[in-house]
């Protein structure tokens, strides 16, 4: 049976004020949109008009600014949100995980798109939202197939937090032995070489056809975007969206899967291990040759970011110039510390890697299965879970 949003749900417009919102509430803007927060519900700046959403626990929140219509949040408390988020609150006989897998599918996020209103930023359309339909199922239904797709989000969720809590220990491993000095008395020990980076490593620039628009092309070869990684929390690429045609390849630089690079500009300092092979833009750095490990970078240039971001220069976007990174002054440890360190940060970096390929795999499963259990194809009363 079809059934329209607006059957299932309410769209909240409850307004309070900023004295109503206590400090153990969270706050949900545009600000969490942006893609280098990826969606997550920090605390934001609460308007000085006090016009805020409220939301209560287990409704459903979408941005509504395009194109960031796929960041969704399910509330597990109470709190207040911008007017840029829709707040949705489910009718009786509706489970408040089914609503979130319906708004979730790619079929919601299509008409979210085709249906949004305005120009330099579009939003969604909230009457237009409210008609959108789909097929509709009893309440056990609806919880069965609610707990099939969020036992594979949780598995994500998981794996997720296993590679964050991997990182972190990475990154404390470096600061305490290159940093801090911890192992060795807390001093530099002799023999280590303080030179510029330049020294140590080949840094080179990608390149771009132009017009890009004529090269870009449904299939061909992988064409790495800044935006594939600035919400990328793994350290490795493992899926680029765009590709360009083969004509493009003398204008740019191809990469191999396991190749380090740098964002230079837009959001500059971002370092990604590929997973993939991809041909990189002039806004990407690359390491043809190094004394150093990729990992051994990695780390170093999520140590050093901040160092860099200050001396990039740019009216609209900071870039940093193969220059700045050359001429930055490092510390190389020596050999056989550099050789028992990598003993150690390998294996922490190939099980980072395996993990981001399995979470790869269950995204994949997750959407193909979402649109079939949503439309009836997969009888969920058949499935064992």
């Amino acid at each position: 049976m079809m059934s329209k949003l607006q059957d299932i749900c309410f769209y909240v417009t409850e307004k309070m004020s900023v004295t109503e919102l206590t400090d153990k509430n969270a706050y949900i803007s545009t600000e969490n949109m942006l893609p280098d927060k990826g969606g997550i519900t920090a605390p934001a700046t609460i308007p000085a008009d006090g016009k805020i959403t409220a939301y209560k626990r287990n409704d459903v929140l979408v941005s509504n600014i395009r194109p960031y219509f796929k960041k969704i949040w399910f509330a597990l408390s109470d709190g207040g949100c911008s007017n840029d988020v829709l707040v949705f609150r489910v009718k009786e006989g509706i489970s408040p995980d089914y609503l979130h897998y319906i708004l979730a599918d790619n079929a919601f996020f299509d008409y979210a798109m085709k249906t949004s209103t305005g120009t330099k930023m579009p939003r969604g359309d909230k009457k237009a939202i409210m008609e959108y339909e789909f097929a509709i199922m009893g309440f056990e239904d609806q919880q069965k197939t609610s707990s099939i797709l969020r036992l594979i989000d949780q598995q994500i969720a998981i794996n997720t937090a296993i590679n964050e809590n991997l990182e972190q220990q990475a990154q404390a491993l470096f600061k305490s032995w290159f940093v801090d000095f911890e192992p060795f008395g807390g001093v530099l020990p002799e023999g280590w070489i303080i030179d510029q980076l330049g020294s140590f490593v080949t840094i080179k620039r990608g390149g771009s056809p132009r017009p890009i628009q004529d090269y870009l092309s449904d299939n061909g070869y992988r064409w790495l975007k800044i935006s594939d990684v600035t919400s990328l929390n793994s350290p490795f690429v493992l899926e680029i969206k765009e590709h360009i045609k083969e004509t493009g390849l003398k204008k740019t630089i191809f990469l191999k899967q396991g190749s380090l690079v740098l964002s230079n500009s837009a959001t500059p300092g971002i370092p990604k291990i590929l997973d993939v092979d991809s041909c990189i833009h002039d806004g990407w750095l690359y390491f043809p040759e190094s004394q150093l490990s990729n990992e051994f970078l990695y780390l170093l240039f999520k140590k050093i970011r901040k160092d860099l971001v200050v001396l990039g220069n740019g009216s609209v976007f900071t870039n940093l110039k193969t220059d700045i990174l050359r001429q930055f002054e490092i510390t190389k440890p020596s050999v056989t510390v550099i050789e028992e360190f990598q003993s150690i940060i390998s294996p922490m970096f190939e099980t980072m890697k395996n993990v981001a390929r399995e979470n790869q795999r269950l995204v994949a499963l997750r959407d193909t299965l979402l649109p079939k259990l949503m439309n009836g194809e997969i009888d969920v009363s058949q499935v064992k879970i």
